[in-house]
C-alpha cells in the first residue's frame, strides 16, 4: 500500500493507462469552512488536477500536471466540482465530470482536450437528460463508450427512481441501511439502482436513455435495499476477456464490492468484497491493470486525522485471480 500524492488532499480516483504511463484523474479535496450536512455540503471542491507515473505504482514518482478545468471555466456548473473520468477516442480526450448547477441539481458536464493531461475545455452545457454524480467511462473492446454513473443521497440519485422504490413507507434498515435511503425504500424492495447509458460517437450526449444497473444475489434475485452489499455511489467498470466486472460503494456499510456480468448492460452478479472499511466516510476506487499487474486505486482520511471531506489518494496491489 501506498499514499500516492501525500502533500494534497485529493480523492476519488479515476485511473487509466495513456501511451504507457498511468494517468490519476481524481477529485480536490479543499478546506472551505463549509459546515458538515448529510447531503455532502462540506465537500466544496473546484478543480480538478492530473496525476500520472511511470513505473511500479508503489515506488514510482508522481506527477502533478496542475489544474486540467476550475468550476469558473464552467459556464453551466456553480459548485462541487464531484467526481470525474476520462476516456480517449480517436486521439483526443474526454473528461466527465460531475457538478451542481445553479439551481443546485447535479448534472454531468463534457471537456475535451488533445493531451491526456489536459487542459481540457468544457461544453457550453451539461449533458442533455444527465443527473447525479459519480461518472465511470468504459470503451469496450468495439470502440462503444458506456457511461456508468449515479450517487444516492447527496448524490441525488433517488431523485430519479421509480414510484414504487421512493414509496416513504421506509422501514429501519438497521446497521446495513444508510440513515436517508430508508426513507424512500422499503427494506423488502431491489435496492435503488445506478444507471448505465451508451454515449454519443461524439462523447458528447447520451445516445439512448439511460437503463438501470442491476445486481443480483446468488439466487439470481436483485439485491435488496437491507443487503449491505447494494449499490451506494462510486460506479468503476473493466473487463477481463469476456467479463465485465461492475465495482462500486456501499455507503454506510462502508464497502467496496465486485459484481461480474457478460454484456455491459449486466445484470451483474454480486461476487466479492474488494475492500473492507477505511478511516473517513466514503470509499471511492478505480480498479486498472499496468506492467501485468492489477491495481486498486482508493483514498482514505488517515492522514488528515479522520476529517471525512479532506482524503488522500492510495494504491494496492490486487491478486489477479480476482478476475479468474
Amino acid at each position: 500500500m501506498r499514499y500516492l500524492f501525500p502533500s494534497d488532499y485529493m480523492a476519488d480516483p479515476s485511473v487509466h493507462v495513456f501511451n504507457n504511463r498511468l494517468y490519476i484523474y481524481p477529485s480536490h479535496d479543499i478546506e472551505t469552512g463549509a459546515a458538515f450536512d448529510d447531503d455532502g455540503g462540506h465537500f466544496q471542491m473546484r478543480d480538478y488536477h492530473v496525476l500520472s507515473l511511470q513505473g511500479d505504482p508503489l515506488t514510482a514518482p508522481v506527477t502533478d500536471h496542475g489544474v486540467m478545468l476550475d468550476v469558473d471555466q464552467v459556464p453551466w456548473a456553480e459548485k462541487q466540482m464531484w467526481d470525474s473520468d476520462v476516456v480517449e477516442k480517436d486521439g483526443r480526450y474526454y473528461l466527465i465530470f460531475s457538478a451542481k448547477d445553479y439551481n443546485g441539481v447535479f448534472h454531468l458536464g463534457v471537456a475535451i482536450a488533445e493531451r491526456p493531461e489536459g487542459p481540457f475545455i468544457p461544453q457550453e452545457h451539461p449533458i442533455r437528460g444527465s443527473f447525479s454524480i459519480d461518472p465511470c467511462v468504459f470503451k469496450d473492446d468495439d470502440g462503444q463508450i458506456y457511461c456508468y454513473f449515479g450517487g444516492l443521497w447527496g448524490g441525488q440519485l433517488q431523485w430519479y427512481q421509480s414510484p414504487r422504490q421512493l414509496t416513504k413507507e421506509g422501514v429501519d434498515l438497521g446497521p446495513a441501511g444508510d440513515r436517508k435511503t430508508q426513507l424512500f425504500c422499503p427494506a423488502d424492495v431491489p435496492a435503488l439502482p445506478s444507471f448505465v447509458v451508451r454515449m454519443s460517437d461524439d462523447v458528447l450526449q447520451f445516445a439512448e436513455a439511460p437503463r438501470s444497473v442491476v445486481i443480483l444475489d446468488a439466487d439470481g434475485q436483485p439485491l435488496k435495499a437491507s443487503d449491505p452489499h447494494r449499490f451506494f455511489e462510486a460506479s468503476w467498470m473493466h473487463k477481463v476477456g469476456k467479463k465485465y466486472f461492475f465495482s462500486y460503494s456501499t455507503g454506510d456499510s462502508h464497502l467496496l464490492c465486485l459484481a461480474v456480468g457478460d454484456n455491459p448492460y449486466g445484470p451483474f452478479r454480486f461476487q466479492c468484497e474488494l475492500l473492507q472499511p477505511v478511516v473517513g466516510w466514503t470509499t471511492h476506487h478505480s480498479i486498472v491493470q499496468y506492467d501485468g499487474r492489477w491495481w486498486l486505486f482508493h483514498h482514505d482520511c488517515v492522514p488528515s486525522n479522520g476529517i471525512t471531506h479532506l482524503r488522500s489518494l492510495k494504491v494496492k496491489e490486487l491478486d489477479p485471480h480476482l478476475f479468474d
